[in-house]
Protein backbone atom coordinates (compact mmCIF):
# COMPACT_ATOMS: atom_id res chain seq x y z
CA UNK A 1 0.00 0.00 0.00
CA UNK A 2 1.69 3.36 -1.02
CA UNK A 3 0.86 6.91 0.58
CA UNK A 4 -2.68 7.93 0.28
CA UNK A 5 -4.55 4.62 -0.89
CA UNK A 6 -7.44 4.47 0.67
CA UNK A 7 -9.58 1.27 1.10
CA UNK A 8 -11.76 2.27 -1.76
CA UNK A 9 -8.81 3.21 -3.51
CA UNK A 10 -7.83 -0.53 -3.67
CA UNK A 11 -11.53 -1.90 -4.99
CA UNK A 12 -10.98 0.51 -8.14
CA UNK A 13 -7.77 -1.18 -8.95
CA UNK A 14 -5.08 -3.61 -8.63
CA UNK A 15 -1.97 -1.51 -9.58
CA UNK A 16 0.23 -4.75 -10.11
CA UNK A 17 -2.15 -6.02 -12.33
CA UNK A 18 -2.89 -2.85 -14.16
CA UNK A 19 0.89 -2.61 -14.60
CA UNK A 20 1.06 -6.15 -16.01
CA UNK A 21 -1.84 -5.66 -18.45
CA UNK A 22 -0.45 -1.81 -19.51
CA UNK A 23 3.23 -3.25 -19.81
CA UNK A 24 1.81 -5.98 -22.04
CA UNK A 25 -0.60 -3.90 -24.28
CA UNK A 26 1.69 -0.36 -24.60
CA UNK A 27 5.77 -1.68 -23.33
CA UNK A 28 7.22 -1.10 -20.44
CA UNK A 29 7.02 2.32 -18.67
CA UNK A 30 10.69 3.04 -17.81
CA UNK A 31 10.54 3.75 -14.77
CA UNK A 32 7.55 6.29 -14.49
CA UNK A 33 4.33 4.37 -13.37
CA UNK A 34 1.60 6.54 -11.42
CA UNK A 35 -1.93 6.03 -10.72
CA UNK A 36 -4.37 8.45 -9.52
CA UNK A 37 -8.13 8.48 -8.33
CA UNK A 38 -9.63 12.11 -10.11
CA UNK A 39 -12.63 12.82 -7.74
CA UNK A 40 -15.03 15.32 -9.76
CA UNK A 41 -17.29 12.99 -11.36
CA UNK A 42 -20.56 11.20 -9.61
CA UNK A 43 -20.83 8.33 -11.53
CA UNK A 44 -18.17 6.54 -13.49
CA UNK A 45 -14.83 6.32 -11.71
CA UNK A 46 -11.91 7.86 -13.36
CA UNK A 47 -8.28 7.11 -13.20
CA UNK A 48 -5.36 9.25 -14.04
CA UNK A 49 -2.31 7.30 -15.24
CA UNK A 50 1.18 8.07 -15.93
CA UNK A 51 3.08 5.37 -17.79
CA UNK A 52 5.89 6.74 -18.78
CA UNK A 53 6.18 9.47 -20.90
CA UNK A 54 2.21 8.65 -21.96
CA UNK A 55 -0.46 10.94 -19.64
CA UNK A 56 -3.67 8.35 -19.92
CA UNK A 57 -7.33 8.08 -18.25
CA UNK A 58 -8.62 5.10 -17.31
CA UNK A 59 -13.02 5.34 -16.94
CA UNK A 60 -14.20 1.69 -15.06
CA UNK A 61 -18.10 1.51 -13.31
CA UNK A 62 -18.20 1.71 -9.46
CA UNK A 63 -17.79 -1.72 -7.40
CA UNK A 64 -20.97 -2.78 -6.19
CA UNK A 65 -24.11 -4.04 -7.85
CA UNK A 66 -24.97 -1.24 -10.06
CA UNK A 67 -28.54 -0.21 -11.78
CA UNK A 68 -28.91 -2.38 -15.01
CA UNK A 69 -26.96 -0.75 -18.13
CA UNK A 70 -26.50 2.40 -16.04
CA UNK A 71 -22.18 2.15 -16.08
CA UNK A 72 -21.59 0.83 -19.41
CA UNK A 73 -17.93 2.04 -20.18
CA UNK A 74 -17.34 -0.07 -23.25
CA UNK A 75 -20.37 1.47 -25.23
CA UNK A 76 -18.78 4.69 -23.76
CA UNK A 77 -15.54 3.83 -25.23
CA UNK A 78 -17.20 2.46 -28.34
CA UNK A 79 -19.03 5.72 -29.70
CA UNK A 80 -15.79 7.59 -28.71
CA UNK A 81 -13.92 5.72 -30.45
CA UNK A 82 -16.23 6.15 -33.45
CA UNK A 83 -16.45 9.73 -33.28
CA UNK A 84 -12.60 9.76 -33.92
CA UNK A 85 -11.92 11.80 -37.14
CA UNK A 86 -15.43 13.37 -37.15
CA UNK A 87 -16.05 17.36 -35.96
CA UNK A 88 -17.39 16.23 -32.28
CA UNK A 89 -14.04 17.32 -30.35
CA UNK A 90 -13.13 13.74 -28.14
CA UNK A 91 -10.28 12.50 -26.62
CA UNK A 92 -8.04 10.02 -28.44
CA UNK A 93 -8.82 6.08 -27.70
CA UNK A 94 -6.33 3.72 -26.91
CA UNK A 95 -7.47 0.19 -25.49
CA UNK A 96 -10.21 -1.41 -24.29
CA UNK A 97 -10.12 -4.26 -21.87
CA UNK A 98 -13.42 -7.06 -21.00
CA UNK A 99 -10.94 -9.31 -18.66
CA UNK A 100 -12.11 -8.32 -15.46
CA UNK A 101 -9.22 -10.36 -14.16
CA UNK A 102 -7.54 -6.58 -14.46
CA UNK A 103 -9.62 -4.44 -12.69
CA UNK A 104 -12.28 -6.65 -11.67
CA UNK A 105 -15.00 -5.10 -14.43
CA UNK A 106 -14.90 -3.79 -17.77
CA UNK A 107 -12.64 -0.48 -18.74
CA UNK A 108 -10.96 1.74 -21.42
CA UNK A 109 -7.84 4.13 -21.63
CA UNK A 110 -8.11 7.24 -23.28
CA UNK A 111 -5.08 9.52 -24.40
CA UNK A 112 -5.14 12.50 -20.92
CA UNK A 113 -6.06 16.17 -22.62
CA UNK A 114 -5.22 19.05 -20.89
CA UNK A 115 -7.57 22.19 -20.07
CA UNK A 116 -10.21 23.39 -17.91
CA UNK A 117 -13.39 21.77 -16.91
CA UNK A 118 -16.04 24.49 -15.85
CA UNK A 119 -16.82 22.89 -12.06
CA UNK A 120 -17.84 25.62 -8.97
CA UNK A 121 -16.45 28.77 -11.38
CA UNK A 122 -15.30 30.36 -14.40
CA UNK A 123 -11.02 30.37 -14.87
CA UNK A 124 -10.27 34.39 -14.51
CA UNK A 125 -9.33 34.19 -18.22
CA UNK A 126 -12.98 33.74 -19.08
CA UNK A 127 -14.09 36.59 -16.72
CA UNK A 128 -15.59 39.08 -19.06
CA UNK A 129 -18.81 39.54 -20.39
CA UNK A 130 -17.44 38.75 -23.80
CA UNK A 131 -15.84 35.69 -22.92
CA UNK A 132 -18.62 34.96 -20.78
CA UNK A 133 -21.12 34.32 -23.69
CA UNK A 134 -18.57 32.39 -25.21
CA UNK A 135 -18.62 29.83 -22.83
CA UNK A 136 -22.39 29.62 -23.23
CA UNK A 137 -22.13 29.22 -27.55
CA UNK A 138 -19.08 27.18 -27.65
CA UNK A 139 -21.59 24.83 -25.43
CA UNK A 140 -24.45 25.10 -28.06
CA UNK A 141 -22.29 24.39 -30.64
CA UNK A 142 -20.70 21.71 -29.37
CA UNK A 143 -23.79 19.84 -29.10
CA UNK A 144 -25.34 20.73 -32.11
CA UNK A 145 -22.12 19.00 -33.77
CA UNK A 146 -22.82 15.82 -31.74
CA UNK A 147 -26.43 16.18 -33.52
CA UNK A 148 -25.35 16.56 -37.10
CA UNK A 149 -22.92 12.98 -36.85
CA UNK A 150 -24.33 10.67 -39.34
CA UNK A 151 -24.28 8.08 -37.16
CA UNK A 152 -24.64 5.29 -39.26
CA UNK A 153 -21.74 6.77 -41.60
CA UNK A 154 -19.48 6.46 -38.28
CA UNK A 155 -20.88 2.70 -37.21
CA UNK A 156 -23.33 3.59 -35.13
CA UNK A 157 -25.99 1.83 -36.65
CA UNK A 158 -29.85 2.17 -35.91
CA UNK A 159 -31.36 -0.86 -34.60
CA UNK A 160 -27.77 -1.62 -33.16
CA UNK A 161 -26.20 0.88 -30.94
CA UNK A 162 -29.85 2.64 -30.73
CA UNK A 163 -33.50 2.61 -31.26
CA UNK A 164 -34.97 6.30 -32.01
CA UNK A 165 -38.35 4.93 -32.48
CA UNK A 166 -40.21 5.20 -29.18
CA UNK A 167 -36.63 6.56 -27.57
CA UNK A 168 -38.75 9.11 -25.07
CA UNK A 169 -41.09 6.96 -24.02
CA UNK A 170 -38.48 4.78 -22.82
CA UNK A 171 -36.45 7.40 -21.35
CA UNK A 172 -39.35 7.60 -19.08
CA UNK A 173 -39.84 4.50 -18.43
CA UNK A 174 -35.67 3.23 -18.24
CA UNK A 175 -35.55 6.25 -15.50
CA UNK A 176 -38.78 5.09 -13.40
CA UNK A 177 -37.34 1.30 -13.55
CA UNK A 178 -34.11 3.21 -11.93
CA UNK A 179 -36.06 4.80 -9.12
CA UNK A 180 -37.58 1.78 -8.42
CA UNK A 181 -34.35 0.15 -8.10
CA UNK A 182 -32.93 2.37 -6.14
CA UNK A 183 -36.18 2.86 -3.50
CA UNK A 184 -36.09 -0.61 -2.82
CA UNK A 185 -33.29 -0.45 -0.50
CA UNK A 186 -33.56 3.98 0.22
CA UNK A 187 -37.56 3.44 0.77
CA UNK A 188 -36.22 2.04 4.01
CA UNK A 189 -34.82 5.67 4.95
CA UNK A 190 -37.60 7.99 3.69
CA UNK A 191 -39.58 8.41 0.96
CA UNK A 192 -40.15 10.99 -2.01
CA UNK A 193 -44.03 10.67 -3.14
CA UNK A 194 -43.34 13.95 -5.35
CA UNK A 195 -41.67 11.91 -7.84
CA UNK A 196 -44.44 9.42 -8.26
CA UNK A 197 -46.96 12.45 -9.41
CA UNK A 198 -43.75 13.67 -11.44
CA UNK A 199 -43.74 10.28 -12.92
CA UNK A 200 -47.73 10.18 -13.86
CA UNK A 201 -46.95 13.62 -15.71
CA UNK A 202 -44.17 12.40 -17.64
CA UNK A 203 -46.15 9.50 -18.62
CA UNK A 204 -49.17 11.67 -19.64
CA UNK A 205 -46.82 14.22 -21.37
CA UNK A 206 -44.69 12.64 -23.90
CA UNK A 207 -44.35 13.99 -26.79
CA UNK A 208 -44.82 12.17 -30.54
CA UNK A 209 -42.32 11.99 -32.97
CA UNK A 210 -38.87 13.72 -32.32
CA UNK A 211 -36.16 14.01 -34.55
CA UNK A 212 -33.52 11.55 -34.43
CA UNK A 213 -29.87 11.98 -33.96
CA UNK A 214 -27.10 10.91 -32.29
CA UNK A 215 -27.54 11.32 -28.27
CA UNK A 216 -24.89 12.21 -25.48
CA UNK A 217 -26.77 11.43 -22.64
CA UNK A 218 -25.02 13.82 -20.41
CA UNK A 219 -24.45 17.04 -21.94
CA UNK A 220 -23.74 19.65 -19.54
CA UNK A 221 -21.01 22.58 -18.89
CA UNK A 222 -18.84 19.99 -16.70
CA UNK A 223 -18.71 17.19 -19.10
CA UNK A 224 -16.46 19.64 -21.59
CA UNK A 225 -13.05 20.77 -20.99
CA UNK A 226 -12.49 24.26 -22.73
CA UNK A 227 -8.28 24.65 -23.69
CA UNK A 228 -6.24 26.68 -22.03
CA UNK A 229 -6.74 29.93 -24.90
CA UNK A 230 -6.98 33.11 -23.19
CA UNK A 231 -10.81 32.70 -25.94
CA UNK A 232 -13.12 30.15 -24.56
CA UNK A 233 -12.64 26.46 -27.24
CA UNK A 234 -14.15 23.10 -26.24
CA UNK A 235 -11.18 20.58 -26.88
CA UNK A 236 -13.33 17.74 -25.73
CA UNK A 237 -16.40 16.20 -24.82
CA UNK A 238 -16.35 13.44 -22.09
CA UNK A 239 -18.32 11.47 -20.11
CA UNK A 240 -20.73 9.09 -23.01
CA UNK A 241 -21.62 6.02 -21.26
CA UNK A 242 -25.16 7.10 -21.60
CA UNK A 243 -24.83 8.09 -25.33
CA UNK A 244 -27.61 6.35 -27.77
CA UNK A 245 -29.54 7.02 -30.97
CA UNK A 246 -32.36 8.76 -30.33
CA UNK A 247 -34.13 12.47 -29.13
CA UNK A 248 -31.55 15.23 -29.35
CA UNK A 249 -34.03 17.12 -27.16
CA UNK A 250 -33.28 14.96 -24.45
CA UNK A 251 -29.53 16.27 -24.48
CA UNK A 252 -30.81 19.71 -24.61
CA UNK A 253 -33.42 19.53 -21.77
CA UNK A 254 -30.41 18.53 -19.76
CA UNK A 255 -27.85 20.79 -20.55
CA UNK A 256 -30.38 23.33 -19.62
CA UNK A 257 -31.01 21.39 -16.14
CA UNK A 258 -27.52 22.48 -15.07
CA UNK A 259 -27.70 26.15 -16.60
CA UNK A 260 -28.52 28.49 -14.16
CA UNK A 261 -30.58 31.65 -14.54
CA UNK A 262 -30.61 34.79 -12.57
CA UNK A 263 -34.75 34.27 -12.01
CA UNK A 264 -34.51 31.34 -10.69
CA UNK A 265 -34.85 30.48 -6.29
CA UNK A 266 -31.30 29.46 -5.25
CA UNK A 267 -30.40 25.94 -5.40
CA UNK A 268 -30.47 23.94 -1.77
CA UNK A 269 -27.39 23.43 -0.25
CA UNK A 270 -28.26 19.53 -0.27
CA UNK A 271 -27.81 20.14 -4.06
CA UNK A 272 -24.74 22.41 -4.48
CA UNK A 273 -22.61 20.14 -6.28
CA UNK A 274 -25.63 19.28 -9.04
CA UNK A 275 -25.99 23.29 -9.22
CA UNK A 276 -23.24 25.76 -9.89
CA UNK A 277 -24.61 29.15 -10.31
CA UNK A 278 -21.59 31.09 -11.81
CA UNK A 279 -23.73 31.35 -15.03
CA UNK A 280 -25.87 33.77 -13.77
CA UNK A 281 -22.80 36.39 -13.66
CA UNK A 282 -23.41 39.32 -16.30
CA UNK A 283 -22.51 38.01 -19.91
CA UNK A 284 -23.63 34.55 -19.85
CA UNK A 285 -26.50 33.59 -21.57
CA UNK A 286 -29.72 33.01 -20.21
CA UNK A 287 -31.44 29.20 -21.05
CA UNK A 288 -34.06 31.14 -23.44
CA UNK A 289 -30.90 32.43 -25.32
CA UNK A 290 -28.94 28.77 -25.30
CA UNK A 291 -32.30 27.82 -27.29
CA UNK A 292 -32.59 30.10 -29.93
CA UNK A 293 -28.71 29.88 -31.01
CA UNK A 294 -29.21 26.26 -30.81
CA UNK A 295 -32.48 26.37 -33.25
CA UNK A 296 -30.34 28.75 -35.21
CA UNK A 297 -27.49 25.74 -35.33
CA UNK A 298 -29.23 22.74 -36.07
CA UNK A 299 -32.64 24.21 -37.93
CA UNK A 300 -34.85 22.20 -35.05
CA UNK A 301 -37.49 23.77 -32.96
CA UNK A 302 -37.40 22.96 -29.53
CA UNK A 303 -41.15 22.32 -28.60
CA UNK A 304 -42.17 20.65 -25.51
CA UNK A 305 -39.91 22.49 -23.63
CA UNK A 306 -41.25 22.22 -20.22
CA UNK A 307 -41.34 18.22 -20.86
CA UNK A 308 -38.13 18.39 -21.84
CA UNK A 309 -37.00 19.70 -18.66
CA UNK A 310 -38.79 18.38 -15.85
CA UNK A 311 -37.48 14.66 -17.78
CA UNK A 312 -34.19 16.47 -17.02
CA UNK A 313 -34.22 16.93 -13.55
CA UNK A 314 -36.09 14.03 -13.16
CA UNK A 315 -33.45 11.90 -14.12
CA UNK A 316 -30.91 14.34 -12.10
CA UNK A 317 -33.58 12.49 -9.14
CA UNK A 318 -33.10 8.95 -10.71
CA UNK A 319 -29.34 9.73 -10.03
CA UNK A 320 -29.00 10.66 -6.86
CA UNK A 321 -31.32 8.05 -5.58
CA UNK A 322 -28.97 5.69 -7.29
CA UNK A 323 -26.34 7.16 -5.61
CA UNK A 324 -28.01 7.15 -2.32
CA UNK A 325 -28.48 3.84 -2.49
CA UNK A 326 -24.78 3.28 -3.36
CA UNK A 327 -24.03 5.14 -0.19
CA UNK A 328 -26.18 3.33 1.79
CA UNK A 329 -25.00 0.02 0.50
CA UNK A 330 -21.43 1.25 1.15
CA UNK A 331 -20.45 0.82 -2.40
CA UNK A 332 -18.83 4.80 -2.48
CA UNK A 333 -16.54 7.47 -0.47
CA UNK A 334 -18.01 9.63 -2.82
CA UNK A 335 -19.08 12.67 -0.23
CA UNK A 336 -21.79 13.98 -2.37
CA UNK A 337 -23.90 10.73 -1.90
CA UNK A 338 -24.81 11.06 1.31
CA UNK A 339 -26.42 14.82 0.55
CA UNK A 340 -29.10 12.69 -1.74
CA UNK A 341 -31.02 12.23 1.53
CA UNK A 342 -32.46 15.34 0.85
CA UNK A 343 -30.71 16.62 -2.06
CA UNK A 344 -33.44 14.04 -4.26
CA UNK A 345 -36.81 15.48 -2.13
CA UNK A 346 -35.29 19.19 -3.56
CA UNK A 347 -35.12 18.08 -6.75
CA UNK A 348 -38.26 16.43 -7.03
CA UNK A 349 -40.11 19.58 -5.64
CA UNK A 350 -37.95 21.12 -8.50
CA UNK A 351 -39.77 18.89 -11.05
CA UNK A 352 -42.79 19.93 -9.76
CA UNK A 353 -41.87 23.39 -10.04
CA UNK A 354 -41.26 23.24 -14.03
CA UNK A 355 -44.33 21.47 -14.38
CA UNK A 356 -46.89 23.93 -12.51
CA UNK A 357 -45.12 27.08 -14.69
CA UNK A 358 -43.01 28.29 -11.50
CA UNK A 359 -39.66 27.68 -13.17
CA UNK A 360 -39.93 29.19 -16.81
CA UNK A 361 -37.40 28.78 -19.63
Amino acid sequence: MTDGETDYFRRIVDRDALADYLSAELGAHGGTYEVEHHQEGHSNETLFVTWGDEELVIRRPPPGKTAENAHDVLREFRVVDALQGTDVRVPETVLSCEDHDVLGADFYVMKRMQGDVLREDEPERFGTTGRRRQVGEELVDRLAEIHAVDYEAVGLEEGDFGYPPGFTERQVRRWSEQLTWAFEVTAEEREVETLYDVMSWLQDNVPEDPPATLVHGDYKLDNVMFATDEEPRINAVFDWEMATLGDPFTDLGWMLSYWWDGKDPEPPESTDSLSSTFMTREGYPTRRELVDRYEARTGLEFENERFYRVLAVYKLAGLGEMFFRRYLEGNSDDPMYPKMRHGVPALAQRAQRIIDGEEPL
